[in-house]
């Protein structure tokens, strides 16, 4: 067994005695602060019952004793693994003398080889050979883990010319360093994953050859190593190039980012790789306005990375209460105002902060500054999800940061929202018979399973889908360009279709379980929970539309007579708790009952149904649900509005309404509802379906 392992053992085993004369294992073993790339971590939570740093040192010294390697190269590879993340351990004072020092514990390669000369100190001289193999481990040890952030394109290729020195000066033969830089790096990144190396193996022999040889690097554009650094975003669906082009024709200069092209950037993947393309470079050009950046040879982002992580029930989590704060802030920044360095965007409570530690001064860390109080808030958010507090909770967020509060701010839910807004292909395909000629917008179309259907079912169609929610469009973009969809997406407001499309030139326009939440949460005059918003978004198709065009709804319904009444009894023992949490918070309309006895209450049909709308999706879905009311007219009145708002040239050619199919069902063993004089009766009509034809123009 390696010699450090049986140290490690030891020390597991609960022996200290032994740590003084292994100087790497007490600096790691002390370590009081948690230096790790959450990048591949599952639970924060659990970090704090472990030291990562060590268990990582020991899975990748066990590879090496696996390994059939010399005498010679094992021994220094050994020393080289036990020695490379001694900058990440030490007690804080300890840290705060190393800072005093000038070692840079922040960029833990340099560090580490720092502490490693540090620790050798005379005996580097004392004989030639003692000095040749300080000298190979010293720049084995500070250049660990660059060959594979090289190929994520966090490092420029110069960064390992110290290697190709050590062939160059005849300290080693080419064929010696490749043998150790390859026994290395299969230790270094197969200790983070044995799939990894598998993935990464070719590139790495490939790059350590040009190494060796001492041949000179292809030069690399800084959007190559952007575009590297976007690996895991492009693997979801982002297509980097288009993105790029278009964000240049819209003010982004990446002239602008060359001068960051000697600099190696430390945790951006971890950090970023949730935020889109735009907002990305918007961070980097902010970090290429750094003073004296010439000047600079690293960019960390591990605060941003700490920041931005959290363990939701039980799981690693990005903290999306912080990111979609940064998202909003990143994106009322204007390009022009960034390259002039007039980044303030007003808000007292975020900011960007380029800041350098003492006797560090190669070494910029960027972060996002929330002030106290939005901190507080924040971590009330991530209190408040274990309690009925949580909606309250994220209204307020809403309010300081003016967030939208639309059906796509679903935080934590958000994935299984879309994935339930997917799931209801079945009613959707029925749209698809009353598609009339060759241009469809489908507005607000969620996870884009309309798109999908159009796309698959009707050749010749060319759909479109457009949101306002910059949120949705991208991730449709992903999906988009993952999938090899031909459909489109763009963001735009319903209001003003024809600033996103031509008049006249659409042939359908498609309102599927939309237009309620336009009446919920659009204001139009001040006012939310208005009629004259969804007349406006009517006005806003039918004005795009070509003579002959259809208008096609799919919302929710009132029933009627309004007057009827409903008792409704409760079968799980919460449900009047519900009932009474909702009567206060719901916003669109009084909602009226009356206590009967035991679990039973007494109310108007309509807010019966308003209510089990939001009942029958659940907790999670709460603080999204009872903001929006689904049903806003009956069907007689929704008739005659339609008719006010559209005039002659409209032409209702289909009206019908039903009860949606799975609310009986989910609602059986929670709910019975029954008619005034107790008799269970079958719950009302949820939804209608409308196809509004245009006949000719306005």
């Amino acid at each position: 067994m390696l010699k450090s392992l049986e140290d490690i053992e030891a020390y597991r085993q609960g022996k200290q005695e032994h740590l003084e004369d292994n100087v790497w294992l007490k600096y790691i073993v002390q370590a009081e602060e948690q230096i790790v790339n959450l990048e591949r971590v599952e639970s924060l939570h659990e970090l704090d019952y472990k030291n990562p740093v060590l268990d990582y040192v020991e899975r990748s010294l066990r590879l090496l004793e696996g390994l059939p390697l010399s005498f010679w190269i094992k021994e220094l590879v050994e020393e080289t693994l036990i020695w490379s993340e001694t900058a990440k351990g030490g007690t804080l004072p300890q840290r705060l003398s190393w800072q005093a020092e000038g070692i840079n514990y922040f960029v833990h390669n340099i560090g580490s080889a720092q502490l490693y000369l540090r620790h050798v100190g005379s005996a580097a001289t004392a004989i030639d050979s003692v000095s040749e193999r300080v000298t190979i481990v010293h720049q084995l040890i500070e250049t660990h883990g660059l060959i594979g952030q090289q190929i994520r394109g966090e490092v420029p290729p110069t960064v390992n010319d110290p290697l190709s020195a050590l062939v160059k000066e005849g300290v080693l033969a080419s064929e010696e360093l490749e043998r150790l830089l390859t026994a290395l790096n299969h230790c270094i990144i197969g200790a983070v994953s044995p799939e990894l190396w598998q993935e990464v193996q070719s590139e790495v022999t490939t790059l350590i050859a040009v190494i060796a040889s001492g041949d000179a690097y292809a030069p690399l554009l800084m959007m190559e190593r952007l575009q590297r650094m976007r690996t895991g975003p492009i693997s979801k669906g982002e297509d980097f190039r288009t993105e790029w082009s278009k964000l240049a024709g819209d003010g982004f200069h990446a002239e602008r980012l060359d001068s960051l092209q000697h600099v190696t950037f430390w945790y951006v993947e971890s950090a970023l790789q949730t935020f889109s393309l735009e907002q990305f470079l918007k961070v980097m050009t902010l970090a290429a306005g750094s003073a004296e950046v010439a000047s600079l040879k690293h960019v960390s982002f591990e605060h941003v990375m700490k920041g931005i992580y959290y363990d939701y029930k039980g799981a690693k989590k990005i903290n999306v209460y912080k990111k979609r704060i940064i998202e909003k802030y990143l994106s009322e920044l204007e390009w022009a105002d960034i390259e002039r360095g007039n980044t303030s965007s007003g808000s007292p409570h975020l900011s960007h902060q380029l800041h350098r530690r003492t006797n560090l001064p190669d070494t910029v860390f960027f972060d996002f500054q929330f002030s106290p109080a939005a901190e507080k808030l924040i971590e009330f958010c991530i209190e408040a999800e274990k309690s009925a507090l949580y909606e309250r909770a994220v209204l307020l967020l809403f309010d300081l940061f003016e967030l939208r509060r639309d059906a796509f701010d679903r935080f934590h839910n958000e994935d299984s929202y879309l994935s339930q807004m997917n799931d209801t292909a079945d009613y959707k395909a029925v749209i698809l018979e009353y598609v009339t000629g060759r241009k469809v917008l489908d507005i607000g179309p969620g996870g884009g399973i309309l798109l999908d259907l159009i796309e698959e079912r009707m050749p010749g169609v060319t759909p479109v889908g457009i949101d306002i929610s910059s949120n949705v469009v991208e991730a449709l973009k992903r999906r988009k360009q993952l999938e090899g969809r031909q459909w489109e997406v763009l963001q735009g407001d319903a209001l003003n279709l024809k600033d996103f499309v031509e008049a006249g030139s659409v042939d359908t326009v498609i309102f599927s379980s939309i237009l309620h939440e336009l009446y919920s949460y659009v204001p139009l005059d001040g006012v939310k929970f208005n009629h004259d918003t969804v007349s406006a978004a009517l006005r806003s198709a039918f004005n795009v539309l070509s003579e002959g065009g259809v208008i096609i709804i799919r919302d929710g319904i009132m029933s009627e007579p309004e007057t009827q009444m409903r008792r409704v009894r409760f079968l799980e023992k919460d449900g009047l708790v519900w009932l009474e949490r909702y009567a206060k918070d719901f916003a669109g309309r009084q909602i009226q009952y009356q206590r009967m006895d035991g679990q039973e209450v007494l109310m108007p049909v309509n807010d019966v149904m308003e209510f089990l709308y939001t009942y029958t999706w659940g907790e999670e879905a709460y603080i999204h649900e009872v903001q929006e009311q689904f049903g806003y007219f009956t069907p007689t009145r929704y008739a005659a509005f339609i008719e006010q708002t559209l005039g002659d040239q409209a032409k209702i050619e289909v009206f019908r309404h039903y009860l949606q199919a799975g609310y009986t069902e989910a609602l059986q063993d929670r709910v019975k509802v029954m008619d005034e004089s107790g008799q269970e009766v079958a719950l009302p009509d949820s939804t209608c379906f409308i196809v509004i034809r245009k006949n000719g123009r306005l």
